[in-house]
């Protein structure tokens, strides 16, 4: 991408009215963001889910904080473990289709190039693969929940 390619970008997101743009290829990565006018409201991300039955205790705390924590602790236990992080911002699905059966399990040793799941972005079906054969050790990321750019969604091995 040349800087006239770069400045026509620019010139389309400021007509647009979008307030963010991503774009990512294999050597390239273009992130743009505008500031927000007054008067806009934003809404706050989400921070944490908690799920609660009858016959489970209400916890507190941070739970992003016990999820990277766990999370370290994983990594370290095991040097063979690799992250496999979002490319972009937007909803992970575990499946095709709602009711279907997802793309792939813990457990599951996969090839290069399998479909290991979806994010939406922008009514966008993005198909994340497996960028080298591994074994799917943890699914971090929540069927239906947003993700960030760079958030960890899956914890695997390099088979």
């Amino acid at each position: 991408m040349d800087i006239k390619e770069l400045k026509e970008l620019v010139k389309f997101i400021e007509k647009s009215g979008f307030t963010e743009f991503e774009y990512e290829t294999d050597n390239v990565r273009v992130y743009l963001s505008r500031n927000v006018q007054v008067g806009q409201i934003i809404a706050p991300q989400v921070q944490s889910q908690m799920v609660t039955t009858a016959n489970q205790p209400v916890t507190t705390g941070n739970a992003t904080e016990n999820v990277v924590e766990k999370k370290s602790e994983e990594l370290s236990g095991n040097p063979n473990l690799v992250e496999i992080k979002s490319p972009i911002v937007g909803t992970f699905y575990e499946a095709p289709a709602p009711g279907a059966d997802p793309f792939v399990k813990e457990g599951d040793i996969v090839k290069k190039g399998k479909t290991l799941c979806i994010i939406e972005a922008m009514k966008i079906m993005n198909e994340i693969e497996a960028e080298f054969d591994c074994k799917i050790v943890k699914k971090v990321g929540k069927n239906g929940v947003p993700v960030e750019f760079g958030e960890t969604i899956f914890l695997v091995e390099k088979v």
